[in-house]
């Protein structure tokens, strides 16, 4: 089974394919304010399962998504690509990266995802909170569950408009997909990525907003070096798509 995906840029080139993975509650389509800054490069834009697309799609866990996101790239012959992952997206580039990257990635972006928990009473108390999300998804108006959703300490920077903006593209998600989601990729079931990030072959570039000290200190606790990009919060590329297709550009190959 592969996961849906648009091309997007120029097709036929010899650059890196760019392949793009969305957040929880987004979809490929996301990272249309950054790609343009690309149009020379081929880039795919992929949907993750209960999202867009995809939203059909059901996965067990990490390793079963990493194997899909494996097939999709084969199905569609990338060979020599640099991987793009925000937040959700971020902890799914990594762990491919980490188990299945293979000498075809080139390296990965990474924009505030999580590296994994330390500990079980940690990974214990991120399986309730995960669980209590889940049960608000599937049982309140999904709007409601939203407006909480985006009232959380990590979205601190969003404004009113901005949130209702948020509220409104998200809306037409399926509840019950993303309470599945949320548990098949929760923290409490990722493996801590600590010890195969500091094993990677490849290029890591960590980015996260400047007034997002929370994936700031992560990535500091991680030993794990980073760019903040200015005017942003925890959705950076979106806030400053700009600033992001910039670092972006810095570290792409040739």
């Amino acid at each position: 089974m592969i996961l849906h995906a648009q091309w997007r840029g120029k097709h036929v080139s010899d650059r890196p394919v760019l392949v793009w993975l969305h957040g929880f509650l987004g979809s490929g389509a996301e990272w249309l304010s950054v790609q343009h800054y690309f149009p020379d490069s081929p880039q795919l834009s992929i949907d993750l399962p209960a999202h867009g697309g995809s939203r059909a799609q059901r996965v067990a866990g990490f390793e079963q998504l990493s194997e899909r996101l494996t097939a999709t790239l084969r199905f569609h012959r990338v060979k020599r690509y640099w991987l793009i992952g925000y937040s959700l997206g971020g902890r799914v580039a990594l762990y491919h990266a980490c188990r299945h990257g293979g000498s075809d990635l080139l390296g990965l972006t990474v924009e505030g995802g999580h590296v994994g928990l330390t500990t079980d009473e940690e990974r214990q108390q991120r399986r309730e909170n995960d669980r209590a999300w889940a049960k608000r998804f599937r049982q309140q108006p999904l709007e409601r569950t939203l407006d909480g959703w985006y009232r959380q300490p990590v979205f601190a920077d969003l404004r009113e408009p901005e949130r209702q903006a948020l509220i409104a593209l998200r809306r037409n998600n399926h509840p019950q997909a993303l309470a599945e989601m949320l548990m098949a990729t929760s923290l409490a079931v990722q493996p801590d990525l600590r010890p195969d990030i500091a094993q990677l072959t490849c290029p890591l570039q960590y980015l996260c907003g400047e007034q997002d000290r929370r994936f700031s200190a992560l990535a500091e606790q991680a030993d794990i070096p980073y760019e903040t990009l200015p005017a942003a919060g925890h959705n950076a590329h979106r806030a400053n798509p700009q600033a992001f297709a910039r670092r972006l550009a810095q570290r792409l190959p040739d």
